[in-house]
């Protein structure tokens, strides 16, 4: 790729750690509400738009739709909390689909026992943690997510933590229903840990399909 290509594509970058960070850092009261559902879902819907125009394969699409799913879930939350988690359930079911397309030939029997661990445990948890069966039901698909890219032979340390952090911070969210109602923990954490595992997962992934050579042709 060209080194003007790739700088064009950097502000995609920059604006999402703004929007992001800033999101996380503002004091909320004095923004209106439409500005403020804008706000927060600014963060990754610019994820999505880098992954789409990054490069036209497949793949990197696949991702961008991951990430303009939870930029919708974003936003509907603040709405809607019912159709917010559907909008989050649709984008892990399609990045269990990449990930299951990219699953790593030989994971270590640790490798294996944390993807299952996971996969069983965040819906547990989840209903321990809010006493709700829709809470657990959207938290199968969330542990499935977090579980296949944990297993797939993209970067564990990227799109791997990157999903685990995704999870750990709805399962705040799902705290914050229960024991942690009047912690001020998941406010502080429920934000960062999902950003910032989106970002990884979403830089993982381009980074690893770049990595193998898909965009030779740009």
């Amino acid at each position: 790729m060209a080194a003007g290509a790739l700088a064009d594509r950097r502000p995609w970058l920059a604006l999402s750690l703004v929007f992001g960070i800033s999101y996380w850092l503002a004091d909320h009261s004095h923004v209106p509400g439409l500005y403020e559902i804008a706000w927060k879902g600014g963060g990754v819907a610019l994820l999505a738009a880098y992954a789409w125009s990054h490069h036209p394969t497949k793949d990197a699409h696949r991702i961008a739709l991951v990430m303009a799913f939870g930029a919708l879930g974003d936003m509907v939350l603040e709405i809607n909390f019912t159709l917010g988690a559907i909008a989050f359930l649709l984008g892990h079911l399609e990045a269990i689909s990449l990930y299951v397309r990219h699953r790593r030939a030989t994971p270590s029997p640790s490798q294996k026992a944390l993807g299952v661990a996971t996969l069983i445990g965040v819906p547990l948890i989840s209903f321990e943690l809010s006493g709700q069966f829709p809470v657990a039901f959207y938290a199968l698909g969330l542990g499935g997510m977090a579980a296949a890219a944990w297993l797939s032979d993209f970067p564990r340390y990227r799109v791997g933590l990157g999903a685990m952090m995704f999870a750990a911070s709805d399962l705040l969210i799902f705290a914050r229903m229960g024991p942690l109602a009047q912690s001020p923990l998941p406010h502080l954490l429920i934000w960062p840990l999902y950003y910032f595992g989106q970002l990884l997962i979403c830089t993982g992934v381009i980074g690893a399909l770049k990595a193998r050579g898909e965009f030779r042709a740009e």
